[in-house]
């Protein structure tokens, strides 16, 4: 039996002490803060990002370096046969298109896993490609049944200020300062590939309604499981956890059956969005694990 590595990012949340608990490894995620190079979970925590963000820090995010990708596997690949690697979103990151032009120069050895996922739907992917190695798959059929279960997956995000999302060039100054003033609390939806606009709600309450209507319409039209049985439902927040365990107990009084998984979202999503982001997300059960 192929014995298989499993790899992802920092973007899926998977923190360095996890990832040591689960077996597998998590690249973490660079950032430039004032010129100073930082990793996530290595010599940035959240505290401090959050402190840094407050303070007006310069923050850009980058991709792992191409150095730091291929020492792993090569590293990995003298204990392991094969590699899954399971990157952010092809849609918000190059970091998967570069590691499928890496994989080609590894002779069949690393499978790099396109399935369009990000926090903690990446994370379930990641907790998929566990169960499925340990079930004895290849690492071309874990790539194959993540692949095809792509789209299987949805987010809905609150953003409480629109700050950092005009910092980085995702909406106008001049709609910005119209949201501030109008006080919109923007919804935003990750189905598939990109970030996109979803609604506009005056506050706080408006927005978790329309998060939790669109998160049951998705169980009941878009996966056919309007109960839930066969779904993950998770919740994702940024810096403020009171408000995320509000939110949690609001979740949990429409999926009342529901076994919801709680995150922070990692930190190079929330250096976009800012601090007092919540989020709905879940991801359908794959078939081979039922």
């Amino acid at each position: 039996m192929s014995k298989v590595a499993i790899i992802s990012d920092s973007n899926s949340g998977i923190i360095q002490k996890q990832a040591k608990e689960l077996g597998i490894h998590i690249l973490p995620m660079p950032f430039f803060i004032d010129q100073e190079t930082y990793y996530e979970d290595i010599n940035l925590t959240q505290e401090q990002f959050y402190q840094k963000l407050k303070d007006g820090c310069d923050i850009s995010t980058s991709m792992p370096s191409v150095g730091s990708v291929t020492d792993l596997w090569d590293e990995l690949l003298q204990e392991y046969d094969e590699i899954v690697h399971i990157p952010m979103s092809s849609g918000l990151s190059s970091s998967c298109e570069t590691a499928v032009m890496l994989a080609q120069d590894y002779e069949g050895k690393v499978f790099v896993v396109n399935n369009q996922r990000i926090s903690v739907t990446q994370k379930q992917s990641v907790m998929d490609a566990l169960a499925l190695a340990k079930q004895g798959r290849t690492a071309a059929e874990i790539k194959d049944i993540l692949e095809r279960e792509k789209l299987e997956s949805s987010i809905y995000i609150m953003v409480d200020t629109l700050t950092y999302l005009k910092k980085g060039g995702r909406i106008t100054p001049a709609a910005a300062a119209l949201g501030t003033l109008l006080r919109l609390k923007p919804v935003l939806q990750i189905q598939g590939e990109k970030l996109d606009a979803f609604a506009k709600a005056r506050t706080v309450k408006q927005a978790k309604s329309i998060m939790l209507d669109a998160m049951k319409k998705d169980f009941a039209d878009r996966f056919g499981d309007p109960d839930g049985g066969h779904m993950y439902l998770e919740i994702a927040y940024t810096y403020d956890l009171a408000a995320a365990e509000t939110f949690r107990e609001e979740v949990l009084a429409v999926f009342p059956n529901a076994d919801i998984v709680m995150d922070p979202l990692s930190l190079s999503v929330s250096c976009h969005i800012g601090p007092g982001a919540l989020a709905i997300a879940c991801s359908k059960q794959i078939p081979e694990l039922i």
